[in-house]
């Protein structure tokens, strides 16, 4: 965890440096030659200063230790400061917009020279390459405000490569395009604001995990040999890489106590270890086989009639009570889950009388 703020904060500071130059050099460039578009490409540059301290300080305060009243750390402030950096991308971009309307209606011509045209491909080429390498590192160490920082950063540079472009054609051919590029510019930092704040509102709320750790994990637990299969896996994120999350696991029905705390222990821990997951166990007991594989079989052929029942698992049989208890997996298409229990429960009651049935309905959580 040290490593990665720590690679978080330098990548933050080395992108507060660049684009503090960039800002001087484009801001002076643009008063001189008096284009908007290059002063809004300044401004631009000035809120990815913003948002790389926010950046810092977000990742700062994300990793302060668990506390009483935050039992499971303050990992979760990292998707803060993204929401807070898109806010800002926003406002660049429609502080853009209305500068960028007015030099439509009045407008005014701007004085390029050979000089500012060679230092602005200069911005081009620095932003592209910073915007790719903060990027990177962002999805190496699974970081979104460093992502959200690194989409924006080569963003910039597309716009700064439109600016170069305009600021050509004004120089040879004496066209200005200054307003409606400014336009142009500010649509695109809208968009890509509203792309950054709807990622980041959709893991505040609470998104499916990534198919592949669930996979993973459900693989791991699957390859002992007491476990006759995983169930039920819920994950739950409290900020990047830091998961809570429980599954149940099927054993024998004739395992000791004993032999099932062993087991459920050696699990924990290995999955803690090998991926920093804290894991909650449950436990069904399995009795299938035998006079009880037929009604299970039943069962299993039954709910192939219906396309939103996407698993049955759980599955057991009381003999002394006459009640049999099992779980049923319904897709979240499906319209009334309590209808089709109901039906699942009324075939079984006709084919087996003499049992009462529990029949716990799953939503589809994990792949």
């Amino acid at each position: 965890m040290d490593n990665r703020q720590s690679k978080i904060i330098k990548t933050s500071i080395l992108g507060i440096v660049v684009n503090i130059i960039l800002v001087i050099f484009k801001a002076t460039i643009g008063f001189i030659v008096n284009s908007i578009a290059i002063i809004l490409d300044a401004v631009n540059n000035l809120s990815d200063v913003m948002s790389s301290i926010i950046t810092i300080v977000g990742t700062k305060l994300s990793n302060k230790k668990p506390d009483k009243k935050h039992p499971y750390g303050h990992g979760r402030i990292e998707y803060f400061t993204s929401v807070i950096i898109a806010i800002l991308v926003m406002y660049a971009g429609v502080t853009a917009f209305r500068e960028s309307f007015d030099k439509i209606i009045h407008p005014e011509e701007a004085n390029y020279t050979i000089a500012s045209m060679v230092i602005i491909a200069v911005a081009v080429v620095v932003k592209f390459f910073m915007g790719r390498y903060v990027k990177k590192v962002g999805e190496q160490i699974d970081s979104d405000s460093l992502v959200a920082s690194g989409t924006d950063a080569t963003m910039d540079s597309v716009l700064s490569l439109s600016t170069l472009i305009a600021a050509i054609i004004s120089f040879i051919w004496g066209i200005s395009l200054e307003g409606y590029l400014g336009l142009i510019i500010s649509v695109i930092i809208i968009k890509s604001s509203v792309e950054i704040l709807k990622e980041t509102i959709d893991n505040l709320i609470g998104i499916r995990v990534d198919a592949e750790i669930t996979r993973t994990i459900r693989t791991k637990v699957n390859s002992y040999d007491e476990v006759q299969g995983t169930y039920d896996l819920s994950l739950h994120n409290y900020g990047p890489n830091s998961f809570v999350g429980s599954c149940h696991i099927q054993v024998r029905d004739d395992m000791t106590a004993r032999e099932i705390h062993a087991l459920t222990r050696k699990i924990i821990m290995d999955v803690f270890v090998e991926y920093g997951i804290v894991l909650t166990i449950g436990i069904y007991a399995a009795n299938d086989s035998g006079e009880y594989l037929e009604i299970k079989n039943y069962l299993i052929n039954m709910i192939k009639e219906y396309k939103n029942i996407l698993q049955m698992h759980g599955f057991y049989v009381e003999e002394k009570e006459k009640r049999i208890s099992f779980d049923i997996i319904i897709d979240f298409d499906e319209e009334n889950p309590d209808g089709l229990r109901k039906k699942i429960i009324k075939k079984m009651k006709k084919q087996y009388p003499e049992y009462d049935y529990v029949v716990i309905i799953d939503t589809d959580v994990s792949d």
